[in-house]
């Protein structure tokens, strides 16, 4: 029986606000219009002119606020900038419905070919850690670094663990999961996605909690939030089982910047295992393991992750950088899209 797609969600620009997001304090919150989409940008002010911009992709579900604990450790040594990809956080859908992850790295790319920030210091997470990937693939001219934290890169054996998100991608599991799921409060949902992103869920603070509620909170309002989440999710499951130029292992051998690996040895999403094949297929990689962290280390670990970029960054650009502490994307073929 074919699967039912819900019908098109109106333009980007008549879709409600739902309520306003959290912005920390040094944080400012920005819009920017590109062809098709638009983008929520997160960023900080400069600590001294000149500063190297950087930035930073979030995961399947998460938002710009997933780096909100990283980027003042950096203030110093990179002009931060954060975006919500198409769908997530404060950004409306995407025009054309194309949640892939070449339709996540093109919106990557129009951000950077429109700013003209390139080339930066990119971060990826997750969902984020892939779409940076093939970014840094197919425009190395945009690329100075990679930073790749618990990236989605194919794995053959999937941890059972990481099973429940990828059956997100199966059409009529996300509307079916929203109606079992419909008297859970947005506590409940915390918790559960702290339990399985978090090496020690008790690393959370309780004001970094209620603040995780209040954005569940907005989300679970925003009438696109599942459609987001399930073709998210497919787009990754399809990008897995792409072999041949478009795979992205294929993408990682190809990538020039120098590049920084973390892994956390209790993420239950992206197997610590993955971590020797990714520095072997990465050129020019270096490889941080954080025992303790999950899948989310720079929440978890932001010292630890902003001393290794460092380091990275004095490798690659001197060590006053590093110790200083004050476009088009290639489509996938046809019959791996995922934009419907």
């Amino acid at each position: 029986m074919p699967s039912i797609e819900p019908p098109p969600l109106p333009p980007a620009n008549v879709l409600p606000k739902v309520a306003a997001v959290k912005v920390a304090d040094g944080e400012r919150l920005g819009s920017v219009r590109l062809p098709g989409i638009t983008l929520t940008v997160r960023s900080r002010p400069p600590m001294r002119e000149g500063l190297p911009p950087a930035l930073y992709v979030h995961g399947l579900g998460g938002s710009s606020q997933n780096w909100s604990a990283l980027m003042p450790l950096l203030d110093g040594v990179v002009e931060s900038e954060a975006l919500d990809l198409p769908g997530f956080g404060d950004s409306p859908p995407p025009d054309d419905g194309d949640y892939s992850i070449t339709g996540h790295a093109r919106a990557v790319v129009r951000h950077l070919d429109g700013s003209g920030r390139g080339p930066v210091h990119l971060f990826g997470n997750s969902l984020g850690g892939a779409v940076a990937t093939r970014v840094a693939a197919a425009r190395p001219d945009l690329v100075r670094t990679l930073t790749l934290v618990s990236p989605a890169l194919p794995e053959i054996r999937v941890q059972r663990s990481a099973v429940p998100t990828g059956l997100l991608a199966v059409p009529g599991v996300a509307s079916l999961f929203t109606r079992i799921s419909r008297d859970w409060t947005a506590e409940q949902r915390v918790r559960g996605v702290t339990a399985l992103c978090y090496g020690d869920p008790g690393r959370v603070s309780p004001e970094g909690f209620r603040n995780a509620v209040e954005e569940m909170e907005r989300r679970l309002r925003l009438p696109y939030f599942w459609d987001a989440m399930a073709r998210s999710a497919r787009g990754i499951v399809n990008a897995y089982t792409v072999g041949g130029q478009h795979g992205l292992w294929r993408q990682a051998e190809r990538v020039l910047a120098p590049t920084l690996l973390v892994y956390g040895g209790r993420d239950r999403l992206v197997g610590y295992r993955m971590a020797a094949r990714a520095t072997r297929a990465f050129r020019d990689s270096r490889l941080l393991t954080l025992p303790d962290a999950g899948h989310v280390a720079m929440m978890e670990y932001p010292d630890a992750v902003a001393t290794a970029f460092r380091e990275l960054l004095a490798d690659t650009e001197g060590p006053a950088a590093g110790e200083r502490t004050d476009g088009i994307v290639e489509d996938e073929p046809a019959q791996q899209s995922t934009g419907g």
